[in-house]
């Protein structure tokens, strides 16, 4: 009995060692090795950028660079915003293999206070598909300045409150 129990684990050991090795996969390829894709390739030097702290109302840009990376000719088709604060421009002509073409976002903030994160869509004859680019800014509100402390009115003395209230109860808002 403990032959044949010998017997079959050896087997067992034996068959998925031979499993593992069939089923191994493929190294990656090195990072400087270039893959070569048969077809437009869009590749971008950034897909994301930080416009960092701007006031309410100024409008910014920035251009994305990018680069045909395949083998033949890449079109981009249209250019997708997530809201009508974002107008895109781009190349529009074809784009030869190694050469370089641009898309533009321009953000208009004027109402568009706070933390805002931007996609923009790039649609192309790319074999990788849709690319997405994006961009934040941190929109102070108008007004404000670059500091967060706003600077009430003075105070008036109370004599010089309708009909001689005290200060705290000319303080309220009149009722219309």
């Amino acid at each position: 009995m403990k032959k044949i129990y010998l017997l079959a684990l050896s087997l067992s050991l034996g068959f998925s060692d031979a499993v593992a090795q069939t089923t191994s996969p493929s190294p990656a390829p090195a990072a400087n090795q270039k893959i070569v894709t048969d077809g437009p390739v869009l590749t971008f030097a950034e897909t994301k950028f930080d416009f960092g702290k701007i006031q309410e109302g100024e409008i910014v840009k920035h251009t994305y660079k990018f680069r045909n990376t395949g083998n033949q000719p890449l079109l981009i088709s249209e250019v997708r915003v997530t809201c009508g604060c974002t107008s895109p421009d781009w190349t529009k002509t074809s784009v030869a293999p190694g050469e370089t073409g641009f898309v533009t976002a321009q953000f208009n903030s004027t109402g568009k206070p706070g933390q805002n994160q931007k996609v923009v869509t790039v649609v192309s004859n790319s074999v990788t598909g849709n690319t997405h680019i994006s961009f934040i800014a941190d929109v102070a509100p108008k007004g404000s300045g670059t500091s967060a402390v706003q600077v009430a009115p003075p105070a008036q003395p109370a004599a010089t409150h309708a009909h001689h209230q005290p200060a705290t109860e000319a303080a309220k808002p009149a009722k219309k």
